[in-house]
């Protein structure tokens, strides 16, 4: 599938649902030894400085269904700049490839561009409760809009690829109950 030179990116997140780049296939990937994670602190996209939002990275442990991206060979330099500029200018993230495995490619191992989270930077939240994420993800909102928002898109496009996330699903429902609280007037 594609040629030789063409280089695969691993979504787990928002490049799952939105990349913002071009590419020339999707396939289905797992990332064993990392798990997704709302681990990351966002004080732009989904948060502010003031109200920092959570947006997911790659934990170490356990493993990950998302998609691999195909990216041709000469879209390549153009598409990791724009991937870094996204996810390493203010976020708790490290650029790695990764050996991900996919029913996709012959070999069934394909090596991806990925970003983990980096637990040693200033804006890595650690792993949270659900009641604590919960809260944080309801009252967060940046320049990328709310920041359950990004919750949910990223779990219905979990759905549409039969990617299973029991603690994302428990999240969800209690950011669920939390903005129903919010709406009715037992709000901030």
């Amino acid at each position: 599938m594609g040629g030789a030179e063409d280089h695969w990116v691993f979504g787990y997140g928002s490049l799952m649902w939105r990349p913002g780049f071009s590419h020339q296939a999707i396939a289905c990937g797992l990332l064993r030894g990392y798990h997704r994670s709302f681990c990351v602190w966002s004080r732009h996209w989904r948060g502010t400085p003031e109200r920092p939002g959570l947006v997911l990275g790659l934990a170490p442990g356990g493993e990950c269904q998302g998609l691999l991206l195909r990216v041709a060979a000469g879209d390549w330099p153009e598409v990791k700049a724009y991937l870094d500029e996204r996810e390493l200018v203010s976020y708790a993230y490290a650029a790695r490839w990764l050996e991900v495995e996919t029913a996709t490619v012959a070999g069934g191992v394909v090596s991806a561009y990925t970003y983990v989270a980096d637990p040693w930077h200033p804006q890595y939240a650690g792993e949270l409760s659900v009641d604590r994420a919960a809260a944080i993800i309801v009252g967060a909102r940046g320049v990328a809009g709310l920041n359950r928002d990004y919750l949910i898109e990223t779990l219905r496009r979990m759905a549409l690829e039969g990617f299973p996330d029991e603690g994302l699903r428990s999240l969800l429902r209690r950011v669920e109950y939390l903005t129903g609280i919010l709406e009715s007037g037992g709000g901030i």
